[in-house]
C-alpha cells in the first residue's frame, strides 16, 4: 500500500524546533517522542538557523528568497546609518576621544550610541565612563526607598500592592507620595498577585441555523480510528493575558490528533485544530465531529470546512458539559498534571508547555485507564504493554 506523505503545520514545526533548542536536547529522542523522522526534525532545525523558519507565533514560514531580502534590507539600513554619521562628522576620525564623545552625547537622540561608537572607533564603555556623574540626591533617595519597598513586598509574600506598601513606608517614618511608590514598584517590576481571573465569556454570536443535533449521545466508544472526533478549547492564564488552546481527540484511542493555540478566541483557532487533525489522519470517511455550541463551532467558516470535508457535525446540548465529557476530561487532566502547577510569564512559555504535554507526554507516554493503561500511541499501534 502506498505510504501517505505526512504534513505538519507551521505551529507544530515551531514548537518541535524550540524543544531542540533547549539545553541538553537530543534531536533523535525528541523526534521519536513526536513520532517523526529524526532527519525531518534536523531539517527544520537547519531551516530555523538559516532564518527560513520563524519561531515567533502566528508568523508564516518564509522562503529563502524572502529571508535574503530581509538580510539585505538590514544591511542597507546599517550602511545608510553609518554614512549619515560620517557625513555629519567628516573630520572627527582624526580627533581625540573627548571630541568624539562630545559628538556622540549631542546626537544620542538621532542615532544609536553603540553604532556611533563603532563608526568613530571609540569604546562605548569609555563613553559611558566619560558621561558618568555622581548620582543626584533624588536618585539616592529613590534607591533607598526601593530597598524598603522591596522588603515590604517580600514580607507580604509578594501580595502587597502600592497602597499597602505606602502605608508600611509611612509607618517607618518615610515621607513620600503614593505616586512615587507606584513609580518605584513599576521600575523594580514588583507586581502583587492578582485575584483569580474570571474566564472570558464567549462574546461571539451563535448562528442558530448552524446548531447541529447531538448525534454522539454520550457514546464515547469507537470501534476504530477516525470514526468519532470530539473537540473543545480551554483558557490558560499568563502574565501577558489569556492563551486559548483548542484540541481535537479521536475517541478510539483518546489521542489528540489536532490542536492549535491563539491569543484571541476566534473561529480560525478551532479550524486550525481540525485542519491539523485532517493533515495527520488523512481524509477520513464517515467521520463525526462533536463539539459544544460555541460561536467558534457554529461560525460559517467552520461549518463550511466540515461540509467540504464530508464530516457529520454533532453538538452538545446547551449547558450540558457531560455531552462532551471525554474532551472535558482531557483538559482537566492537562491542567491538573501540568498547567496548574506553573505560573507562565508569557504566552510563549504556555504554548511550549502545552505542546510538550500533548506531543511528548500525553499522546506517546501517558497511560490511559480507558485503554487498559496503554498510551494513545501504543494503543493505536496494537501494543500489549
Amino acid at each position: 500500500m502506498a505510504r501517505t506523505r505526512r504534513s505538519f503545520t507551521d505551529e507544530f514545526k515551531r514548537e518541535a524546533v524550540k524543544l531542540c533548542k533547549q539545553p541538553g536536547a537530543n534531536v533523535t529522542h525528541i523526534a521519536r517522542d513526536l513520532g517523526i523522522e529524526a532527519s525531518v526534525l534536523r531539517r527544520w532545525v537547519t531551516q530555523e538557523r538559516g532564518g527560513v523558519l520563524d519561531l515567533r507565533p502566528n508568523r508564516p514560514l518564509r522562503s529563502e528568497a524572502a529571508t535574503e531580502v530581509e538580510r539585505l534590507q538590514r544591511e542597507l539600513r546599517r550602511v545608510t546609518t553609518e554614512r549619515d554619521i560620517l557625513k555629519k562628522a567628516p573630520r572627527l576620525l582624526c580627533q581625540g576621544p573627548a571630541v568624539k564623545y562630545g559628538f556622540i552625547a549631542r546626537h544620542r537622540s538621532v542615532w544609536p550610541t553603540r553604532t556611533m561608537c563603532r563608526v568613530l572607533a571609540v569604546s562605548h564603555s569609555g563613553f559611558y565612563e566619560w558621561m558618568g556623574r555622581a548620582p543626584s540626591q533624588r536618585s539616592q533617595d529613590d534607591a533607598r526607598l526601593t530597598r524598603l519597598i522591596r522588603e515590604s513586598f517580600e514580607l507580604s509574600d509578594r501580595t502587597y500592592g502600592s497602597p499597602r506598601v505606602w502605608h508600611d513606608l509611612r509607618a517607618l517614618g518615610e515621607s513620600c507620595g503614593m505616586n512615587r511608590v507606584i513609580r518605584l514598584m513599576h521600575q523594580a517590576k514588583l507586581q502583587a498577585r492578582h485575584k483569580r481571573r474570571r474566564l472570558p465569556g464567549d462574546t461571539g454570536s451563535r448562528l442558530e441555523n448552524h446548531i447541529a443535533p447531538n448525534h454522539l449521545q454520550r457514546d464515547f466508544e469507537a470501534s476504530g480510528p477516525n470514526q468519532k472526533w470530539v473537540a473543545d478549547f480551554t483558557y490558560i492564564w499568563t502574565a501577558e493575558g489569556w492563551l486559548y488552546a483548542a484540541a481535537v481527540m479521536d475517541l478510539y484511542s483518546r489521542r489528540i490528533v489536532g490542536w492549535s493555540m491563539s491569543d484571541t478566541m476566534q473561529a480560525k483557532m478551532v479550524s486550525d485544530a481540525l485542519l491539523m487533525a485532517l493533515w495527520r489522519r488523512g481524509k477520513p470517511s464517515s467521520l463525526m465531529h462533536h463539539s459544544d455550541q460555541g460561536s467558534q463551532y457554529t461560525s460559517d467558516d467552520f461549518q463550511q470546512l466540515l461540509k467540504a470535508q464530508g464530516i457529520t457535525c454533532s453538538m452538545s446540548r446547551r449547558g450540558e458539559c457531560w455531552d462532551n465529557a471525554a474532551m472535558e476530561s482531557f483538559f482537566s487532566s492537562m491542567k491538573t498534571e501540568r498547567l496548574s502547577r506553573k505560573v507562565y510569564r508569557t504566552r510563549e512559555e504556555a504554548r511550549s508547555d502545552v505542546f510538550d504535554y500533548i506531543e511528548r507526554f500525553y499522546n506517546p507516554v501517558r497511560k490511559h485507564s480507558k485503554l487498559d493503561f496503554l498510551s494513545p500511541v501504543d494503543f493505536e499501534q496494537g501494543l500489549t504493554g
